[in-house]
């Protein structure tokens, strides 16, 4: 069992596959939303985590108020387990149904499925967590991020987890990576959108 740091469900517990995910550490979560915090980054914010496993990155971005949360996850017992995790936070936090959504498919596929329709910010996300098993290659990351590149809001930020033996992503044109910072075995890399 992992947990929900802080927000309206802090301290509730939320559950994890047993096999085929990799959850995020308190540790690295704790950093993570440090640091989105001091950039005001979450409150009101569209969230997409892919490659959600639990759910964890998402989930707790929505207890400390994010607008709403899409998570992907392609593998059907995960994505079942964070579909329970997404219902006990709305619970928890009395929010609307459309508040967090899990998507039952590849990352691929669903940023192919996307649209973007010109001028209007509402199909855009604000903030992306992207945490990859850490054997994803390097190109097929860089992939992502160009899917995804159409995908984010203006000032958007991008939390990408890796391992430490992985490089840094390169980011396509319109995304910068602003740093990375190591914690044990996992690398944090931030990315915003020009």
């Amino acid at each position: 069992m992992t947990r929900i740091i802080a927000g309206f469900a802090g301290s509730r517990e939320i559950a994890v596959p047993k096999s085929g995910t990799r959850p995020t550490s308190d540790r690295v979560r704790e950093a993570i939303f440090s640091a989105l915090d001091a950039r005001d980054a979450i409150v009101d914010a569209r969230v997409l985590d892919l490659f959600a496993g639990s759910g964890a990155l998402g989930l707790e971005a929505l207890s400390r108020g994010a607008a709403s949360v899409v998570l992907v996850e392609k593998h059907p017992k995960a994505a079942e387990i964070a579909r329970k995790n997404a219902e006990l936070i709305r619970a928890v936090g009395k929010l609307a149904p459309g508040s967090a959504h899990v998507v039952v498919n590849s990352v691929e596929h669903y940023l192919a499925g996307l649209t973007a329709t010109a001028g209007n910010t509402s199909d855009l996300f604000d903030l992306v967590f992207i945490d990859p098993p850490y054997d994803l290659p390097d190109d097929e990351l860089d992939a992502v991020l160009e899917r995804l590149n159409p995908h984010l809001a203006p000032g958007a930020e991008v939390v990408v987890e890796r391992s430490t033996r992985s490089t840094a992503p390169r980011p396509p044109a319109g995304l910068t990576l602003d740093k990375s910072k190591a914690y044990g075995e996992t690398t944090i890399h931030w990315l915003s959108r020009d």
